[in-house]
């Protein structure tokens, strides 16, 4: 069985919300083992694997629409998405998987309160200072303070280090968007940025009150998460949402 960690949050019972490790899969090193990315450099056969153990682990109902993922705002429709550029997919039908994958970039899971809508979000800091999340939320019929929204494994507030450049980025998109920075030390002029507090802000400032999640950092789980800071060559993780055909109102 392929290894995943659930979205802990209050969406309905039959929106399934979770994001994939590196566990569970056939690929070798440095893929090992569970890539589902298949721009990555690894053997395309084991990735086809990979994605097949997913799909009949999780009893989808079909393979996900696989995006070409850009760091932009664009939010596409499943499953008519397959191999589209942009970095958020959206669904309001039942039995279609919506996925995105990371390798410390970070992943939204969002669902409407009556379980009828879904989007999964890329979202590294050019795509969250470029507006992805406004993106997404504003794809959905429901209004955004009845959206739940999970926050998924990415690098952590103290591994992410970044220029002035990044935090002068944020900082013409939302002053309040400043305090996920703090300064490194011994390096003038360098940042380590919270990608989730970022998230946070801006589903806060949307009206979004039910965020979860943001507990986890690739960079310092080698074990289980893939990290490109990290490694440099790795593989992807995805995380997925979909709504249950058999659902019950």
């Amino acid at each position: 069985m392929i290894d995943f960690v659930p979205a802990d949050w209050a969406a309905p019972p039959w929106v399934h919300g979770l994001s994939t490790t590196r566990r569970g899969g056939v690929s070798r090193a440095p893929y090992d083992s569970l890539n589902l990315g298949s721009h990555v450099g690894d053997d395309p056969h084991a990735v086809a694997r990979n994605r097949e153990r997913l799909v009949a682990d999780l009893r989808l109902q079909a393979m996900p629409a696989w995006l070409e993922q850009v760091h932009g705002c664009d939010v596409v429709d499943a499953p008519s998405a397959i191999g589209c550029r942009a970095d958020a997919i959206y669904t309001g039908r039942a039995g279609v998987a919506c996925a995105v994958l990371t390798a410390d970039c970070l992943p939204l899971l969002m669902c409407s309160r009556r379980g009828d809508e879904a989007c999964a979000v890329h979202a590294g800091w050019r795509g969250l200072f470029a507006g992805v999340v406004q993106a997404a939320v504003g794809r959905f019929r429901c209004p955004p303070a009845e959206l739940y929204v999970w926050l998924g494994p990415a690098i952590g507030p103290d591994r992410f280090e970044v220029g002035a450049d990044v935090r002068d980025a944020a900082g013409r998109v939302d002053a309040r968007l400043l305090s996920a920075f703090r300064p490194v030390g011994a390096k003038p002029g360098y940042w380590l940025l919270n990608i989730y507090e970022s998230a946070r802000i801006l589903l806060n400032d949307l009206g979004v009150n039910f965020v979860s999640g943001g507990d986890c950092c690739t960079v310092s789980a080698p074990d289980r998460f893939y990290s490109y800071r990290r490694e440099g060559r790795t593989g992807r993780m995805a995380s997925l949402i979909w709504i249950d055909e058999r659902r019950s109102e």
